[in-house]
């Protein structure tokens, strides 16, 4: 039984598998009125060091949803770190809250925190990882070819081209991507790949075939059933905004790209969209409905984390 939700390369396919179809039945059931309020006087603790508009809206929906609450707390309210020890901190709130969700520039304080906390905790994003953004994006690949296909094993076999920056959105997707039998293919100029050491890990994960680096973009797109972007200038990033504007400028998603790109491709985009930078404003709302799908499932699946690791007690 594992109760934390860390980063994706902890758990095996069948269990992230069980986790986006439970996520799916569950926000079948909430669309009909019929989920239950499993987490009642439950209490979700989350901290931010990185602001968000779907993280912070996704979370505590979720806990409402659940008949729990949530608890924002900032850098300026914990000093995580800094006033205050992680080790402390994690202690802290295990005995007030029933589960932490951290968004944090560092994975290894995320680690930390659950390393010394008796409760859950959720990676909400570091610098690392984003593996509830990961699942969210993989339940909609799975949500979409289902219904628009009726393919039985709609993730299986897919190919996902990440046109961008090798973040830690394209490090949790290219896990993701391994364990449960998807073909990851990053597409990034020279320097803004993901380091070999992880490459290792995936291929290790899901075999040799499963991850290819190609740095044209018109190649990485041509087998492709999801096309990916996300911004080229993440938080912390802002100082090197001139020199990864010129060295993106060839990778951005626009109605080019995809002409190279399979008729049925869907685009996803992890948001906020920089409309002119990484995506054109045509295509973003050419696939408005996938994207905005996308950002949704945040709050579904997550609701399904929250229940499993807060009300069940972890993932078996």
């Amino acid at each position: 039984m594992i109760k934390d939700f860390i980063e994706l390369g902890d758990f095996t396919g069948e269990q992230l598998r069980r986790l986006i179809d439970r996520a799916l039945d569950d926000k079948a059931l909430f669309q009909r009125g019929e989920l239950p309020p499993a987490l009642p006087r439950k209490v979700l603790a989350m901290i931010f060091e990185k602001p968000s508009l779907r993280t912070r809206v996704s979370f505590e929906a979720a806990m409402t949803h659940l008949g729990g609450a949530a608890i924002y707390l900032s850098q300026n309210d914990i000093g995580l770190g800094k006033r205050e020890a992680t080790c402390d901190i994690a202690r802290v709130l295990g005995r007030m809250a029933d589960g932490i969700m951290a968004r944090t520039f560092s994975h290894d304080m995320v680690v930390e925190l659950a390393e010394f906390s008796d409760v859950p905790v959720v990676n909400g994003l570091t610098d690392h990882s984003h593996p509830c953004q990961a699942m969210a994006d993989l339940m909609t690949v799975q949500e979409w070819f289902s219904a628009t296909q009726r393919d039985r094993a709609p993730l299986h076999g897919r190919t996902l081209a990440f046109v961008g920056d090798g973040n830690n959105v394209a490090r949790s997707l290219a896990m993701g991507c391994a364990k449960l039998g998807a073909r990851f293919v990053l597409s990034a100029p020279g320097g803004y790949e993901l380091d070999r050491h992880f490459v290792a890990r995936v291929r290790s994960a899901g075999g040799d075939d499963c991850y290819v680096s190609e740095p044209d973009p018109a190649l990485a797109v041509r087998t492709a059933d999801v096309v990916y972007t996300d911004t080229w200038v993440s938080m912390g990033q802002e100082d090197e905004r001139a020199k990864r504007q010129d060295a993106f400028g060839s990778y951005q998603v626009s109605s080019h790209l995809m002409s190279h790109a399979p008729s049925h491709a869907i685009v996803l985009h992890c948001l906020p969209a920089y409309r002119g930078s990484e995506i054109t404003d045509e295509i973003m709302e050419l696939h408005a409905p996938t994207i905005l799908e996308q950002s949704a499932n945040r709050l579904h699946f997550q609701r399904t984390l929250l229940n499993v690791l807060m009300g069940e007690g972890g993932i078996e």
